[in-house]
């Protein structure tokens, strides 16, 4: 590893490529990151004002709204890749059920060309791994959850080093895989128990509930049954010893699991009311389907609610993670 791969500096960034296409094959072989947004012209004059900015967004693409709400949430992204990210940055870019990173080495640029592939907006980058995709287990559970957001462009300074342990476990000529080989089969057989192990549904929120307390979680209770309203178990957080709020989990174990749906959620958000908690979690033994993953942006986009779908293998490596014993 050369010196440059091994900087903990710059900021970094989950990005999604060319979002609604299939363009991280393209973007590998040509150097670059893709975004979309590509008949906004204009957007890379440095002139621009926030509000100018988000301006051209609106009428490009969102000029029937009566409000700025989207063109707000689309301009943010697009502002975020063009504005904020530097040279020498890191990204994520989520591919299937692996990930590649990319270091930043040249300036957000506009090609004509390719506006009609909606490919226009790129910036160049030295692709870290452009032949080995990291599996996402490898992946700490953080990680694995903020590659989970469907914005195209979010902030990831705050896992720098979880980014560099997993790009790490690919290189094993260089590093020592024993560590991320041993927690990669924590990790499965973790996932094996919670699927298949001796556990029933209130043997699963057992478990959400010692995750949530090993994670800092504060009076952490399981709901009876007979007060169940849609959250199955409640947390109490505090964040730098000032910000306060009610998490609560909405807990679905199948045996076996099929993928979970958008009822599920919408029974989170109930529960979510009648408890009063401002963020909540479904945690899962297996997987969601994709009607499950767009109600939930669509409650964040239109209601604010902030609802987190945590599956069977990321649950699984917060239970290692975290240090919890197999109960």
């Amino acid at each position: 590893m050369d010196e440059q791969d091994d900087s903990r500096y710059g900021r970094a960034y989950v990005l999604r490529v060319a979002p609604g296409t299939s363009k991280v094959a393209e973007a590998l072989a040509d150097g670059d990151l893709i975004v979309g947004w590509s008949l906004a012209d204009g957007l890379l004059n440095e002139g621009l004002s926030w509000a100018e900015f988000r301006g051209i967004i609106h009428q490009t693409y969102h000029e029937g709204d009566g409000n700025y709400r989207r063109s707000g949430h689309s301009a943010g992204q697009i502002w975020r890749f063009i504005r904020e990210m530097n040279i020498g940055d890191w990204v994520v870019v989520p591919d299937g059920g692996g990930f590649y990173v990319a270091q930043v080495t040249g300036p957000a640029r506009h090609e004509p060309a390719k506006v009609n592939d909606d490919t226009a907006y790129r910036r160049s980058v030295r692709w870290l791994n452009p032949e080995n995709p990291v599996p996402r287990r490898y992946a700490r559970a953080s990680l694995q959850s903020r590659m989970k957001y469907k914005s195209v462009c979010v902030e990831a300074t705050d896992l720098l080093e979880e980014i560099h342990e997993a790009l790490a476990t690919i290189r094993q000529t260089e590093i020592p895989s024993f560590d991320a080989d041993l927690r990669a089969r924590l990790i499965d057989q973790a996932k094996v128990e919670l699927q298949s192990g001796r556990l029933n549904d209130y043997g699963f929120e057992k478990v959400v509930a010692n995750v949530l307390e090993a994670i800092g979680g504060k009076e952490v209770r399981i709901v009876p049954r007979s007060k169940d309203k849609g959250v199955d178990v409640l947390a109490e957080f505090t964040l730098a010893k000032t910000f306060a709020f009610t998490l609560g989990v909405q807990a679905k174990h199948y045996q076996p699991s099929p993928p979970v749906g958008a009822w599920v959620v919408e029974q989170l958000v109930e529960g979510m009311d009648a408890e009063g908690a401002t963020i909540g979690w479904v945690a899962t033994s297996g997987t969601f389907d994709e009607e499950a993953e767009s109600r939930r942006d669509e409650l964040a986009a239109e209601k604010g609610y902030q609802i987190e779908l945590v599956d069977g293998d990321q649950l699984a490596a917060m239970i290692v993670d975290s240090g919890l014993e197999r109960r």
